[in-house]
C-alpha cells in the first residue's frame, strides 16, 4: 500500500490511516495555539513561550536534508505526531504546549514527505485516498466537540482514553503504508522556476485548507457564535453537507468529471463571499463619540442569514481544491527541497493568520499592533478564503481530466454516515438546554445569585480547567449566574464553547452575550428560569471593546431586571456611567460583573448612589464572619435598594483567578 489499484479494503485502512492523522494534527494545532496564549493569558502580556511557534517552520528541514527522508525516518515522524497527541492531553499547560508543538513539527516534514513517497501513483488514488480521510477527520471531529457541549470530549479527564484506540491501530498500520519501493528519489536540485512557483502557491493552498478547517468548518459552534443562529441547524447542515461530500467522493468513481475549471473557480468565490458576508452584518459600525453610547446591538432581519446558509451549503468546496492542489502537486512531481519551500511558505501563511485571528481580540494587549486589528475580524476569513481560491488558478485543467479510483464498497462509506447520525443525535440531545430546574427554584422564596469571572476557562496557575469551574458553580447551585471571561469560541481558546459546556450540564437556559466577531472577552447569563428579552449593548471603549447583558427573569411572581457586564481596565467611567444610565429608572435591578473598579473610587461611589452593594450590605466592616478578606474588590452585585439581601459570600476558589461572589436575596 498504496498500489496502482488497490482493494477497497486496503483503501478503507488507508484511508483510516490518513483520517487519524489529519485528526491529530487539527487536534494538536488546537491546542498548541492554546497553550501558547495560555501564557499570554496570565501575563497579558507577550511571553517567552511565544518562542515556540518557531516549530512550525519544520518544513525547512527539508531544504538541508541533500537527500531527504529515509522510510523508516517517515515512519518514525508520522508515529511521533499521533503520539504526540495522545500524550499532551495528559499533561500540563507548559507540557501540552512543547508536546503539541512538537506533534505539529513532525506533522508538517511528514506530510510533504509523504506527498514525495507517493508521486509515482499515476492512478491518483492518493489523492482521492487523502481528500476523503481529511473529510472524515472533519466529521469526527465534529463529533467529538458535540459530544463534550463544544469542547472536544477526549479533553475530559474521563475520556481522555479514547485518543488511544485511534493512535495504535494506526501506528499499527503507518510503517506497512510507507514501502521503500514507493519513495521517490530524493532529488537535491530545486524545481525549474515556473513550476516552483506553482509549487510554492499549491503548498501555500493545502495549508489554508489546514487553516479555515481549523479556524471554523471543524468546530461548528463557532459558526455559531459568529451569529447566534440555531445550533442545532448550523451542526446539522454542516454535517450533511459533509457526508453528501464524503459519500458523493466514496461511491462515485465518476466524481471528477462533472467538475470544470470554471465551476470550482466560481464556486470558490461565491463561498468566499457568502463566508464574508456570514460576518459583516455582525461587525458593527461602533459610533466614534462617547455620546453614542449606550450602543445596542441591532436587530437583523432573517435575509441575512442567508449567507450563513449559503457557507454551510458551499463550504465542501474547501476539500475540493485540497484534492485538486493534491492531485496537481503529484503530477508536477516535486522534489524534497521543493516541497520544503512550498510548506515553510505554508508554515508562514499558517502562523501569520493565527496571529491576525488572534488579533482581532487582544489588540489592547499589543501595543506594537495598536488597533489596526480593531473590528478586522471579516478582513481575516477574506484574507483565509483568498489563500485557498487563488490557488485554484494555478491547477491545470489536464489535473480535472485525471481518472477516479474505483468506488469504494458500501460498507466503507456506510462508516461516514454512521458517524453522521451520531452528530445530529447528539446535537438534538444536547442541542438546547431547557431550564430543567425551573419548578424546582420556583418552590424556593429565595434567588441565589452569582458572579463569576471564568478567566477563559482556566485555573489561577494556568490549567485549562472547565470541570473545576463547573464543579465550583454546582456546588453554589445558583439560581441567576453572571459569567465574564466566556468567549471561548476562538481559536486562543480551542474554539471551545464553554458556555454551552456549563449551560448543558447545569441544564440551565442560557444567553451568550456579545457575538464573537465584535471582540470582546465575553459575558454570558445563564438561568434557572427562562430569559425574557434578552440583549446586549456596548460602552464607549478606547481599547479592549466591552458590553452588557440587560434581560428580565420572572420568579415568585416577580420580575426581575438583570444585566451583566465587564469593564475595561480600571473601570473606565464612562462605560460605567452608560451603564447606569440604562438602570436608572428600574426596579428590581441585578447588576453583577467584573467591574474593574474598587470601593475606593469614583466609579464606586457613582454606582452606590443609586444601588446598593449587596456584599457590603451584610459585611460593612470589611470581611466576613470566615475572616475571609476580599482584598481589592472589583467583581461586584449591586442591587435595588428595595431588594432584600440575606447573605453575601466571595469564594477564593483557585479554579479560576477571580473569586466566585455568592448572594441570596429574599422575594
Amino acid at each position: 500500500m498504496p498500489l496502482t489499484r488497490p482493494a477497497p479494503s486496503h483503501r478503507v485502512l488507508e484511508i483510516f490511516l490518513y483520517c487519524v492523522l489529519f485528526l491529530c494534527f487539527l487536534q494538536l494545532i488546537t491546542d498548541f495555539v492554546e497553550a501558547i496564549y495560555a501564557f499570554g493569558l496570565m501575563g497579558t502580556s507577550i511571553t517567552a513561550e511565544i518562542a515556540s511557534i518557531l516549530l512550525l517552520f519544520s518544513p525547512l528541514v527539508l531544504l538541508i536534508l541533500p537527500r531527504g527522508l529515509s522510510r523508516w525516518q517517515m515512519v518514525v515522524l508520522g508515529e511521533t505526531a499521533i503520539l504526540c497527541r495522545a500524550v499532551e492531553i495528559m499533561l500540563d499547560t507548559r507540557g501540552q504546549m512543547l508536546v503539541a508543538g512538537v506533534g505539529v513539527a513532525c506533522f508538517l516534514i511528514f506530510f510533504p514527505s509523504l506527498l514525495i513517497s507517493l508521486r509515482r501513483d499515476k492512478s491518483q488514488d492518493n489523492a482521492f485516498n487523502l481528500t476523503i480521510g481529511l473529510a472524515l477527520s472533519i466529521l469526527l471531529l465534529i463529533f467529538l466537540r458535540v459530544a463534550g457541549s463544544g469542547q472536544d470530549v477526549t479533553l475530559d479527564g474521563s475520556l481522555r482514553w479514547l485518543s488511544w484506540p485511534l493512535v495504535i491501530a494506526a501506528g499499527i498500520l503507518l510503517p506497512g503504508a510507507m514501502r521503500k519501493e514507493d519513495l521517490g528519489l530524493a532529488g537535491v536540485r530545486l524545481v525549474m522556476s515556473s513550476r516552483m512557483g506553482r509549487v510554492m502557491g499549491l503548498s501555500l493552498g493545502i495549508a489554508a485548507v489546514w487553516t479555515l478547517l481549523y479556524f471554523a468548518f471543524s468546530s461548528p459552534n463557532v459558526l455559531v457564535r459568529w451569529t447566534e443562529a440555531n445550533y442545532p441547524l448550523v451542526v446539522g447542515g454542516i454535517t450533511l453537507a459533509l457526508i453528501c461530500f464524503i459519500l458523493l467522493m466514496a461511491t462515485s468513481g465518476r466524481f471528477m468529471m462533472i467538475l470544470k475549471p470554471k465551476t470550482v473557480i466560481v464556486w470558490n468565490f461565491i463561498f468566499l463571499l457568502s463566508l464574508v458576508l456570514t460576518i459583516l452584518p455582525f461587525q458593527l459600525r461602533f459610533p466614534t463619540d462617547p455620546t453614542g453610547y449606550p450602543f445596542y446591538e441591532p436587530t437583523v432581519p432573517t435575509l441575512v442569514f442567508l449567507p450563513l446558509v449559503l457557507t454551510i451549503l458551499l463550504f465542501p468546496v474547501i476539500l475540493v481544491d485540497f484534492l485538486l492542489f493534491i492531485r496537481e502537486l503529484l503530477s508536477i512531481q516535486p522534489t524534497w527541497r521543493g516541497l520544503g519551500a512550498g510548506f515553510t511558505l505554508g508554515s508562514l501563511y499558517l502562523l501569520v493568520m493565527i496571529l491576525a485571528h488572534v488579533f482581532t481580540t487582544v489588540y489592547d494587549y499589543i501595543p506594537v499592533i495598536g488597533s489596526a486589528f480593531r473590528d478586522r475580524f471579516w478582513l481575516v476569513y477574506l484574507v483565509a478564503g483568498l489563500g485557498i481560491a487563488l490557488p485554484v488558478l494555478l491547477v491545470r485543467k489536464s489535473t480535472y481530466n485525471l481518472s477516479s479510483p474505483q468506488s469504494l464498497s458500501w460498507k466503507a462509506a456506510a462508516i461516514g454516515v454512521a458517524l453522521t447520525v451520531l452528530v445530529i443525535t447528539f446535537v438534538f440531545i444536547f442541542g438546547s438546554n431547557r431550564g430543567l430546574k425551573v419548578t424546582q427554584a420556583d418552590q424556593d422564596q429565595r434567588l441565589k445569585i452569582l458572579t463569576y469571572n471564568i478567566q477563559q476557562g482556566y485555573s489561577e496557575d494556568g490549567l485549562k480547567n472547565f470541570h473545576r469551574q463547573l464543579e465550583l458553580i454546582r456546588s453554589i447551585d445558583a439560581d441567576i449566574i453572571g459569567l465574564q471571561e466566556s468567549d471561548t469560541n476562538r481559536i486562543a481558546l480551542g474554539n471551545t464553547d464553554g458556555v454551552r459546556y456549563l449551560a448543558d450540564r447545569l441544564k440551565m437556559y442560557s444567553y451568550y452575550g456579545p457575538k464573537t466577531v465584535t471582540g470582546t472577552f465575553g459575558i454570558a447569563l445563564l438561568s434557572k428560569y427562562p430569559l425574557l428579552n434578552p440583549r446586549t449593548f456596548f460602552m464607549f471603549s478606547q481599547g479592549e471593546q466591552t458590553a452588557t447583558i440587560q434581560a428580565q427573569i420572572s420568579a415568585g411572581g416577580k420580575s426581575y431586571n438583570i444585566f451583566v457586564t465587564h469593564l475595561g481596565n480600571d473601570g473606565p467611567i464612562v462605560q460605567q456611567e452608560a451603564i447606569l444610565k440604562v438602570v436608572k429608572g428600574l426596579t428590581d435591578v441585578i447588576l453583577m460583573g467584573d467591574f474593574n473598579f474598587r470601593p475606593d473610587t469614583e466609579q464606586y461611589h457613582l454606582t452606590t448612589q443609586l444601588l446598593v452593594d449587596a456584599w457590603a450590605s451584610i459585611w460593612p466592616q470589611g470581611f466576613e464572619d470566615s475572616g475571609l478578606i476580599p482584598k481589592d474588590r472589583i467583581d461586584h452585585i449591586f442591587l435595588s435598594p428595595g431588594l432584600s439581601v440575606l447573605e453575601a459570600r466571595y469564594d477564593n476558589d483557585p479554579a479560576s483567578d477571580h473569586p466566585a461572589l455568592t448572594v441570596e436575596i429574599g422575594r
